[in-house]
């Protein structure tokens, strides 16, 4: 059976809407606790997949979680040897540091639903459903420099580079098309301190924009995925 390996940060940022395009394929899917599991036993390889997900943390606070270092180490061997790698906001950024590019905070909050500008690649590539100006959602405040050798696949007019593959085995987005509006009523208690302390953001407002877009954007996020899968041989 193939499997899927999803490195998790928080319990409530999991694959979400992803996980019955896995179930159709036939993937057992497994998670590890960043910060809780081992990962320094952890083969790289060995699986068919491996997805790093979202985090309210910095990929450069070492010192306070040094787990990130075992991760990075993993995502480093999994990346030069070739293997189908995915990483979503947190996960995205652990992939540009773990290619040699800087990651830090970006001044500001981008947080809640407004489209993509995607690049020629983005169109011609998975991202091709949100072309048309679908809202995804945005939950970050951290920004990176594209990796040297990756492509720029999406943009917002806060942060030039939103999305990103390298070769043909990894992809990087920083924003989440793999949330259902279920799963984020999670997201809005595990948040609640960013939500509160961020100003002209409320739940309410996060819930309202909800209703408004998810539907759509887990439906698009899975045609995205499918056909990265496809991309992949996977």
């Amino acid at each position: 059976m193939k499997t899927v390996l999803a490195i998790r940060h928080v319990a409530f940022e999991d694959l979400d809407a992803f996980t019955p395009v896995l179930a159709e394929r036939g993937y057992a899917v497994r998670y590890l606790e960043a910060g809780y599991d081992d990962l320094t036993a952890l083969d790289p390889s060995a699986d068919d997949l491996l997805v790093i997900l979202g985090g309210p943390i910095g990929v450069y606070e070492d010192d306070a979680y040094p787990f990130i270092h075992d991760e990075l180490r993993v995502l480093r061997a999994r990346l030069e040897a070739g293997r189908p790698t995915l990483g979503l906001c947190l996960g995205c950024q652990m992939i540009a540091r773990a290619l040699g590019a800087r990651v830090y905070p970006g001044g500001r909050k981008e947080i809640g639903w407004k489209p993509l500008t995607l690049t020629e690649g983005g169109r011609n590539g998975p991202l091709a459903p949100f072309a048309d100006g679908v809202p995804v959602l945005h939950w970050h405040g951290d920004t990176f420099d594209l990796p040297e050798g990756a492509e720029r696949l999406a943009s917002t007019d806060l942060y030039p580079n939103q999305a990103f593959a390298w070769g043909e085995h990894a992809l990087a987005l920083q924003f989440h098309v793999e949330a259902t509006a279920q799963g984020l009523e999670r997201w809005f208690i595990g948040h609640a301190c960013e939500i509160g302390q961020t100003p002209g953001l409320s739940v309410s407002t996060l819930r309202t924009e909800t209703a408004r877009y998810a539907t759509e954007t887990a439906a698009r996020g899975r045609q995205c995925f499918a056909a990265w899968l496809d991309r992949v041989d996977l």
